[in-house]
Order: C-alpha cells, then structure tokens, then sequence
C-alpha cells in the first residue's frame, strides 16, 4: 500500500497510472473542459479548494519532470506562489488559446475551485528512475 496525503482514490489512479510525458492539468474553475477528456471535479465553493493548495499537494505526491503554463498564467499569484514547488521542474510556456487546445491530450483534468483568472497549470509526469 502507498502512502501519500491524498485520500482521494480517483487522483491516486490518475497519478499512479500517468505515464512518462503524459499531462495531467491542474486548472481553475473556468478552464473549457472538451466532453471526453477525464475530469476529477474538486470544486466545492468559489475558491474552494484553491488551485495553489491541489497543486502543491500533487507535485509533492508524483515525479514529475516539466510543467505547461499560459503566458497571461506567469504573472497570475497562484502560478506564481508555485515557484519554490517548481524549480528544478523544465517549463514551457505557451498563449492560452494553445493550452486550452492542449487539454483533449490530458491524461487527467483536475477542476478546482479557483475563481483566478489563468490558474491552470499542466504537470508533465516524469519518471522514478
């Protein structure tokens, strides 16, 4: 049995299963979600949990080799507030409209709460080796 922070056995799945370069998508309340892609809905409340709290908690929780943010995502304060948790990581960073075309691609979308604009990040899995 693994043991990790996260009680929540469908986000176990997605990041026990993700491959190496696959995506998963941290975003906020409002990020377009295309029908098909896999969506673990956390939202409760507006801002509730926040997009800063679920990412930190799944970057501590998977390996993870690079992160994909919106250009208009770099001076957002959630994305910002990452910097400690994403040293060390490779980052690419594209205009919105090409990471919402990036979304279909994800092996996993987790909706927060977040009611800030841009607050979506895509974590690149990486490997344990």
């Amino acid at each position: 049995m693994r043991s990790s922070r996260i009680l929540n056995p469908s986000l176990l799945a997605a990041l026990a299963s993700a491959g190496h370069g696959q995506t998963i998508i941290v975003a906020d309340a409002g990020l377009p979600i295309p029908r098909g892609v896999p969506v673990l809905d956390l939202s409760i409340t507006p801002g509730h949990p926040t997009f800063t709290e679920v990412t930190r908690i799944i970057l501590d929780a998977g390996a993870f080799e690079g992160y994909v943010i919106a250009s208009e995502s770099s001076t957002s304060a959630p994305v910002r507030d990452l910097a400690p948790e994403l040293a060390g990581l490779a980052p690419t960073i594209v205009d919105h409209e090409e990471f919402k075309r990036r979304v279909p691609d994800a092996h996993l979308v987790v909706r927060t709460g977040e009611f800030t604009p841009f607050a979506n990040i895509g974590l690149v899995a990486g490997t344990t080796f």
